[in-house]
Parts: structure tokens; C-alpha cells; sequence
């Protein structure tokens, strides 16, 4: 009895103690909130001047990261929803609405009156009734200098029948966040996590709210058990008996010194199940020790749910971060989560067959980017992997990886060229953090996010396709253009015009050269990179055949 009464008196203490930082941030931020209300309510003015819905086929949305891309529940529509872009000076937040058709592969931008306001880092969850529904809660707004921040604690409806959007004013609800998650229990919209975020405070979530997509109410959950630490940005996925969700890893921070922040990286698991009929629930919280190969820690992953109910989490970002550097690594591989067998597995592509040969196959460890054999083929056979270093004048660390094609390559190439069956080079997104992902007919589709290279951060805007039953390989729906990336910071380089003087003759020995072998080429390109402007360099090369072998490191 005394050990429960002074575990019961811990909970209280820790209770109190989160209630009164949040109590702390909320005046601290009340005051930066006002100055944003003021300027959220001046585009609310602009939309409320829309009268009727305007559609309109458009290309691609423009780059961005922290949006939400969710998969029409009765049609072959994806369907995406705000963001964020940030230039080196200024951000951008949106509350644009895109329609992405499948079978025509074509954009539709639809322009609907009062929807809203604009925000990145929310949730948005499809609900098949009334001809379909996107629930958006919460979400974040930040000033153009990006000093300032709002959180949401709104909740929103798309009617996608009538393309009309309504404010649901329900009391009892979360407090303002973002980087929370959402998902669909039964009737119920579960949220969990986030943060709340001042220029001078920050306090994470761990607490759980259910809506009733019924009596449209909100109730605060009190689960019983061990509950996941406070994060954000977390997987979140609903079992498949409905009768619960499953929360794995996240992010969150402390204050270690007045002006020193430490982040932390989470990768355990937690079971949120549900006991009990309906009206009478009971809620319980318990530790998962899922078997497999569970993902290196991370943050920043994307996270979509697939066949058979197995969630399917892609790339994010590995910080090592001290006291006044971030440095990290970012990932584009892919990790399976079978939630009915509590397994991990990595999500390794098989990749396209030739009509009389197999095509040699490779797995690509985290961060490595080794290739395996199949046991079938000897080493001789295989290409071989050139690993190229180059360090830019501001720091920038760069890894090309080159493959060369060995003697055995080379006749099978040969072979398939004769036999009109040449197969194209694998192709798969860049590595980044906090891009877009959802699943429809058991494909996996991947938008946008952002990776950084130095202090430069660059958002993207390419589209891909994954069938997760084939697993063979990615296909490119949207690819990334150079053009659209701008990066505004000013150069703190005092040699400009040396720069530009070096630069030139970079290019004076590129022409010179252009008739070398390949090995020389990619000598040239080594002191193009060293001479060059980084950004323009570095976009051209993911754009280019050369993707592929290109990993990007913080330095």
C-alpha cells in the first residue's frame, strides 16, 4: 500500500508540475500570440471575400515541407493541405488546397471559401461518411522572420462532396499545438503529443484526447499504466481491430543550461488500447518489445499505413547535436511495422527483372549505402563502388558514390541492348526529413519535405510513387527542378570576385576536358564543386543521372 500511495503521489507531482510550466509558456506566449492573431485575422479577411469553389488544373504544387497529404477515402484522389517553405530569410505558410488525380496523374488546385487559416505541422485525417471528410486539427503559424509562433487549437472539416469547409467549435479540447498526431479509432479521432512553443519557452505533450465524430464532443483520456515521455512527431497507427493505437519514437527537448537546449531522439513503443463497451471505456497504456530490425533512431520519418495494415515509415533525419553545433545524417530508406505480428523489417526493393536475366539486387544499409550480393553471384562479378569526399569552402561535407560497372555488367548490358530489354538505372527519392507520405491501393506516394546541407536548408517538391505489394521500384511521378529552390542568405565570403575568377577557370578546364575518360570527369567534377556556387551545384546534381550515388551530410 505505502509503495502504490507514493507512486500515485509522483504522478500527481509530475501532473503539476507539467500544468504549471504550461501554464508558464501559455502567459509567457500570449503576448507574441496576439501580434500573430492580428495578422492570421488579415488573411482570414482575404479568404472570407470568397464567395463560391474555383477549381483549376495547375502543376505541381511549389516546395514544401510539414504539410499533409491524405488518400480520398472513395476516390483515386490524393489530397494535400498547407505547409510551410523557408527561403534563408523569410517563411511561408500555406493553406492551399491540391487534388491529386492518380489515374490521370494531373493537379487540381481548388480555392474554397473560408477555410482554414494557413499552418504547417497539423493533422489531417479522412473519414469515409457523408461522401468523405478530411478532419484537420491544430498546427502551427510562424511570422515571416520566423521569431514568432502561434499554435492552433482549431478543428476544421472538409465536406469533400460539397467541397465546403466548417469550424467545429467544440470546448474540451487539446490546447494549441503542433507536431501532434491524429488518427482514427472507430468513431473517434484520437490526438496525442506535440509541443507548444514560445521564442523564450517550450513544454512537449504526452496527454491523449478522443473526439466523437458523434455527439462532436472532446473528452481528455485518463489511461491507466506507464505513459510514452512527453514528445512530438512520433509514428501513431491504429491496430487493425481498431481496439487501439500504437505510438513509436519522437522528439523532444529540454532547457540543459539558460540558453543550451539538448534534444532527444525516442525509439521505444507504447500500446494505447481499449477495453470496455461504448460509453463505459477504460484506456490503458503498455511498453511493445517488437522483434525485427527496428529503424536506427531518427526524427523527422514519414509515415503511411499499407496493405494489411502494416505501417510503412520513410527516410528522416539522425541529429548530433552540442551545445552550439547540429550536425546529422538524413535517411531515404524504408522500415515495415506489421502491426499484427509486433515485427520490424526493413522494406528492402527487389528491383526490375530483365525478360531472360535477374537484375544483380543490393540491400542499402542506413546511412552506408553498401550493397550485398545474392549468393548466386561471385564477387568478381560485381561493379565496382567509388567513394568520393569533397568539402566546399563553407564547410559543406558532400559523399558521391559512383558505381562502375564491372566486366560481367558490361556483357549483360550488351545483351539486353541486343535483346531490346535494357533496364533503366534504379532510381529512388534523395534522403530528408518531413516530407509528405500516404498510401492508396496498396501504393505508397511521397511528396516534398526538406534535407540541409551547411546552414542551407532546401525544401523540395517531387513526387513519388511506391508499389508496396512489388516492392520493385519507386517511380518518379514529379521530378525535382533546380528552379524552384532559392536560398537568400547573404555570402560572408570577402573574395567574391576571386570566386568568381576561380569559377571560370573551373569551367575553362571543364571544356578542355570534356572528351576525358570517366574517371577524369569525375575529377572535374570534384573541382567544379570546390570552385562553384554550392546551391546551384548541388540541385543540379540531384536533378541529374547522378542521384542516385549523392548522400548529403550536416557538417
Amino acid at each position: 500500500m505505502g509503495k502504490k500511495g507514493k507512486n500515485e503521489k509522483k504522478v500527481k507531482g509530475a501532473e503539476k508540475t507539467a500544468a504549471k510550466m504550461e501554464k508558464k509558456v501559455s502567459k509567457r506566449s500570449k503576448r507574441e500570440e496576439e501580434d500573430l492573431e492580428a495578422l492570421i485575422a488579415e488573411f482570414q479577411n482575404l479568404d472570407a471575400k470568397k464567395t463560391q469553389v474555383v477549381e483549376t488544373t495547375c502543376p505541381p504544387p511549389p516546395p514544401r515541407l510539414n504539410a499533409s497529404l491524405s488518400a480520398h477515402p472513395e476516390k483515386d484522389e490524393l489530397i494535400l493541405f498547407g505547409g510551410e517553405y523557408f527561403n534563408g530569410k523569410k517563411t511561408y505558410l500555406y493553406n492551399d488546397l491540391f487534388f491529386y488525380n492518380i489515374k490521370k496523374n494531373s493537379w487540381v488546385t481548388s480555392e474554397i471559401p473560408n477555410p482554414p487559416p494557413p499552418r504547417c505541422s497539423h493533422q489531417a485525417v479522412v473519414v469515409p461518411q457523408g461522401g468523405g471528410q478530411l478532419w484537420v486539427f491544430g498546427g502551427e503559424f510562424a511570422s515571416p522572420n520566423g521569431e514568432q509562433f502561434y499554435h492552433y487549437k482549431d478543428l476544421w472539416v472538409l465536406h469533400l462532396a460539397t467541397h465546403t469547409w466548417e469550424n467545429i467549435k467544440a470546448p474540451g479540447g487539446p490546447s494549441g499545438r503542433s507536431g501532434h498526431r491524429m488518427v482514427l479509432s472507430k468513431r473517434q479521432l484520437l490526438v496525442f503529443g506535440g509541443f507548444h512553443e514560445s521564442t523564450r519557452d517550450f513544454i512537449y505533450h504526452n496527454d491523449v484526447y478522443a473526439f466523437s465524430l458523434d455527439s462532436f464532443s472532446w473528452s481528455r483520456l485518463t489511461p491507466s499504466g506507464s505513459a510514452p515521455s512527453p514528445r512530438s512527431a512520433c509514428q501513431m497507427t491504429s491496430t487493425p481491430d481498431g481496439a487501439g493505437v500504437i505510438i513509436y519514437g519522437g522528439y523532444s527537448k529540454v532547457r540543459v543550461k539558460k540558453d543550451v537546449e539538448k534534444g532527444t531522439i525516442h525509439s521505444d513503443m507504447f500500446l494505447l488500447k481499449r477495453e470496455g463497451k461504448d460509453g463505459q471505456e477504460k484506456w490503458s497504456w503498455s511498453r511493445l518489445s517488437p522483434s525485427g530490425n527496428k529503424p536506427p533512431p531518427r526524427s523527422g520519418f514519414s509515415l503511411a499505413v499499407g496493405p494489411a495494415g502494416r505501417a510503412v515509415l520513410f527516410g528522416g533525419v539522425c541529429d548530433d547535436e552540442e551545445e552550439e553545433t547540429l550536425e546529422g545524417d538524413f535517411y531515404n530508406d524504408l522500415y515495415l511495422y506489421d502491426t499484427a505480428k509486433n515485427r520490424w523489417f526493413p522494406g528492402v526493393l527487389r528491383g526490375a527483372k530483365s525478360e531472360k536475366k535477374k537484375r544483380r539486387r543490393g540491400k542499402r544499409s542506413a546511412g552506408e549505402g553498401a550493397e550485398t550480393k545474392t549468393e548466386e553471384e561471385s564477387a568478381p562479378q560485381g561493379p565496382t563502388e567509388v567513394v568520393k569526399e569533397i568539402v566546399t569552402e563553407d564547410g559543406t561535407v558532400m559523399t558521391i558514390k559512383e558505381v562502375i560497372p564491372g566486366p560481367q555488367d558490361e556483357e549483360e548490358e550488351e545483351e539486353d541492348e541486343e535483346e531490346g530489354s535494357a533496364l533503366a538505372p534504379t532510381v529512388e527519392p534523395c534522403p530528408r526529413s518531413s516530407a509528405m507520405a500516404t498510401s492508396r491501393q496498396g501504393k505508397l506516394y511521397l511528396y516534398g519535405g526538406m534535407f540541409e546541407v551547411g546552414d542551407r536548408q532546401f525544401t523540395l517538391s517531387d513526387f513519388y510513387c511506391l508499389d508496396l505489394h512489388k516492392m520493385d521500384q519507386w517511380e518518379v511521378l514529379v521530378e525535382m527542378d533546380p528552379k524552384t529552390q532559392e536560398w537568400l542568405e547573404e555570402s560572408e565570403s570577402e573574395d567574391g570576385e576571386e570566386e568568381e575568377e576561380e569559377a571560370k577557370g573551373a569551367e575553362g578546364e571543364e571544356e578542355e576536358s570534356a572528351e576525358d575518360s570517366e574517371e577524369e570527369e569525375g575529377k572535374i567534377l570534384i573541382s567544379i564543386l570546390a570552385d562553384q556556387d554550392a546551391d546551384s551545384i548541388i540541385m543540379s546534381l540531384l536533378a541529374s543521372s547522378l542521384r542516385p550515388y549523392i548522400c548529403f551530410h550536416q557538417w
